[in-house]
């Protein structure tokens, strides 16, 4: 079984499709074993609760320096044991020690095809502000592997969304999230589950269950 720990920090709608995807025996296997958030008041703690999954919150603010914090952070993640940490909407940037200890098994969702509309500066809505001033006609979504750069990682899975011409930053959003980043990150875990990723030469391969490589 792989063990799945998932950060949050808000609503937690990714959070709540990977539960929805484990009820429905779509991971593989892959267990959601625990979800830590930096939000006391995050609604993806209340959606773990909801679905019997450990939570807890390591919030920067309860620390008296960013390098105290980390500590704690690498403390509560070290003990649980995780196979596999998902980023689904963690605002907090990752420690490097963390990266480099569970190198190869940090996945984050970013809301664009990236390398367009990634980086420093382009997190929530801002992605989306950022996709609809530039007038491109396709973004989407990207699960990737997560290094020490900001989106730098290599790119597992990707799915594009239309932009329509009435499109606002919201209504982007969401479609992004309900025809994109729903449906990528369950597929990412399904398939990390299934042995089926590997990362050769800075890239991230998927093999089919037929032995062809995509």
């Amino acid at each position: 079984m792989l063990r799945v720990v998932v950060c949050v920090s808000g609503g937690g709608t990714n959070l709540q499709a990977i539960l929805d995807a484990e009820a429905e025996d779509k991971l593989a296997g892959a267990h959601v074993a625990a979800v830590i958030s930096n939000n006391r008041e995050a609604y993806a703690l209340k959606r773990a609760e909801k679905a019997g999954v450990p939570g807890l919150c390591v919030s920067p603010k309860d620390y008296p320096d960013r390098e105290t914090y980390h500590r704690a952070f690498l403390e509560a993640m070290d003990s649980l044991q995780p196979d596999l940490i998902v980023l689904a909407g963690f605002l907090v940037k990752i420690p490097a020690e963390m990266i480099r200890r569970y190198s190869g098994r940090i996945l984050n969702i970013h809301p664009s095809l990236i390398p367009a509309f990634c980086g420093t500066g382009y997190y929530g809505l801002k992605v989306h502000e950022g996709v609809l001033k530039r007038g491109v006609r396709v973004t989407g979504a990207t699960v990737h592997f997560v290094d020490e750069g900001m989106d730098t990682g290599p790119i597992l899975l990707q799915k594009a969304v239309e932009v329509r011409p009435d499109d606002t930053p919201e209504t982007l959003q969401k479609r992004v999230m309900e025809e994109a980043e729903w449906l990528l990150l369950p597929s990412a875990i399904r398939l990390i589950a299934e042995g089926r990723v590997k990362i050769w030469a800075g890239k991230a391969v998927v093999q089919t269950k037929e032995g062809d490589l995509l």
